[in-house]
């Protein structure tokens, strides 16, 4: 019995000591566990704050410099121009036509009295970049021939003419170029709102009605006398010589001003 006791006591003696570090290697892998999320946190701290170090694109420096360099070529080329140029001061001086210009839009409005009539001519400077996109063998046709006057580029103008005293408007649509207005069409819209309001709306009414013929396809001498009444409401060489040159005018100052704007959205 004594010897059965003493096996006992040494099984137990040694289960014991196996146990023991069993019950350790339980808490061990759990403090793993616990510190796992620490170091997630940690990586991911690490990599917002390297991301908000970065934030700036490679690209933006050299970006910044080309739109500097065009600016300063831009401003160099004007320098020595006055404020305001000639042609604009003696138009301006006529007191016919009221320039209404938005600065950053493209479109540019002039209106005048004429009796009982008000005239708005509308035209955007968009066409003269649509313009300096012609190809190349379109250009060298004049090379050989007569020298081409300058600002001879198409830009379309259109036109409405409008009555105090009377309903509807007359709506025409013409091309500005080479000091001349080319009539495309004219129209009559009984309704003046519908004839001369810019929104989506009126646009849609107006696709559904009958706007007229072809300007070319009237008789000769109806051209002849609608030409005379409007040469004699302003719209004449003189006026299809200031549209060209005021578009091109303003179509400098929203570039550069464009240069500016972008460049400084970057830098910031």
């Amino acid at each position: 019995m004594s010897v059965l006791r003493a096996l006992r006591q040494v099984a137990a003696s040694s289960s014991r000591a196996v146990a023991r570090p069993a019950a350790r290697s339980g808490p061990l892998r759990l403090a793993t566990v616990q510190l796992a999320p620490r170091a997630s946190m940690t990586a991911a701290r690490a990599f917002s704050a390297s991301t908000c170090r970065f934030s700036e694109g490679s690209t933006d420096v050299v970006l910044s410099q080309k739109l500097a360099e065009e600016l300063k070529y831009e401003k160099e080329a004007v320098a020595d121009a006055p404020g305001e140029p000639e042609f604009l001061k003696t138009f301006k001086e006529q007191g016919i036509w009221e320039i209404q210009d938005v600065i950053g839009n493209d479109e540019v409005t002039l209106v005048r009295k004429f009796g009982n009539e008000t005239i708005r001519m509308m035209f955007s400077i968009a066409d003269i970049q649509n313009a300096e996109e012609e190809p190349e063998y379109e250009q060298e046709e004049g090379e050989g021939g007569e020298e081409q006057p300058p600002h001879s580029y198409p830009i379309r103008a259109s036109l409405s003419i409008t009555k105090g005293n009377a309903k509807g408007s007359i709506n025409i649509d013409t091309m500005c170029q080479e000091g001349a207005f080319i009539i495309d069409n004219m129209s009559y819209y009984p309704d003046a709102q519908l004839g001369t309001e810019l929104t989506a709306e009126a646009d849609w009414k107006r696709r559904g009605l009958y706007i007229g013929p072809q300007f070319d396809t009237l008789d000769v001498s109806v051209q002849e006398e609608i030409e005379k009444w409007l040469q004699e409401r302003g719209i004449n060489e003189n006026l299809a010589t200031f549209v060209p040159e005021y578009s091109e005018f303003k179509e400098q100052k929203e570039y550069v001003r464009w240069l500016d704007n972008v460049k400084n959205f970057v830098d910031a």
